[in-house]
């Protein structure tokens, strides 16, 4: 039996001035899937992937999440079932870790009393850094604490926006293994916009490669390892290839 479809992009299209920053795209992505989506600076990967949360509103086209046009419910209604994470973290410094996870809870006027401690079990942090102030975090724990606060209203979809680009190597691979992690446990559909195809490898059932705004491929991780996807994708794919063809030499 075919896998529902989550996420559906038809023919989007986003402008600015004369400029397309996405290109008549259209592709699904079934739920329960982890999909990555890969390209150079100014591909486009981030403006298709705010189309779904309402952040960018396409010029042309539309997205439907679960079969419902974006457009149809207000946005805060949308978004609560969509945790959205972005690189520049975002926790409000004036409230508490605890204040900061619970604040898509409160506004949606439901308890967050027990829900704090399971989100932070969730992404393993203690249960005692509720009161903390974000600034009082390191980079890796104020990340944690930001998927927390998107996982807290139990979305169904989760969308990561370079959302380990700001971290030290290993705090990035550690979180990312996380998120896939969770994204198995709660059977999310994720979708994860990275430059670095190497991460993309690892973490994602299924790479969509972007480039001057139109999507140029759509393949397995394996495929793109042996070869498919077309240049852009193999120039990105090369890059990590590369890197460890070097590391190989050192020994």
């Amino acid at each position: 039996m075919p896998a529902e479809t989550a996420i559906a992009w038809e023919g989007v299209t986003k402008r600015y001035r004369d400029t397309a920053a996405v290109d008549d795209v259209s592709v699904a992505v079934a739920a329960g899937s982890f999909v990555a989506l890969v390209g150079g600076s100014g591909a486009g990967k981030s403006t298709l992937l705010q189309c779904v949360n309402r952040l960018v509103e396409p010029t042309a086209g539309r997205v439907l999440v679960h079969g419902q046009d974006v457009r149809d419910p207000p946005a805060p209604t949308l978004r609560r079932g969509i945790g959205y994470v972005f690189q520049s973290i975002g926790l409000f410094p004036h409230m508490t870790v605890g204040e900061n996870i619970a604040i898509g809870l409160t506004i949606a006027g439901q308890a967050a009393r027990g829900r704090i401690d399971e989100m932070l079990d969730l992404v393993d942090l203690p249960r005692d850094m509720a009161a903390r102030m974000p600034d009082a975090l390191s980079g890796g724990q104020r990340q944690r604490v930001a998927i927390a606060r998107a996982l807290a209203p139990a979305p169904s979809i989760l969308l990561l926006d370079e959302a380990f680009g700001a971290l030290d190597p290993v705090t990035r691979d550690t979180l990312g293994q996380a998120v896939r992690a969770l994204h198995d446990r709660l059977a999310l559909t994720t979708i994860l916009v990275t430059h670095d195809m190497a991460e993309a490898l690892l973490l994602a059932d299924r790479v969509l490669v972007m480039a001057r705004g139109r999507l140029v491929a759509d393949e397995r991780p394996r495929a793109l390892l042996d070869g498919a996807g077309g240049a852009a994708a193999q120039a990105l794919v090369a890059v990590p290839r590369d890197q460890a063809a070097r590391m190989g030499r050192l020994a």
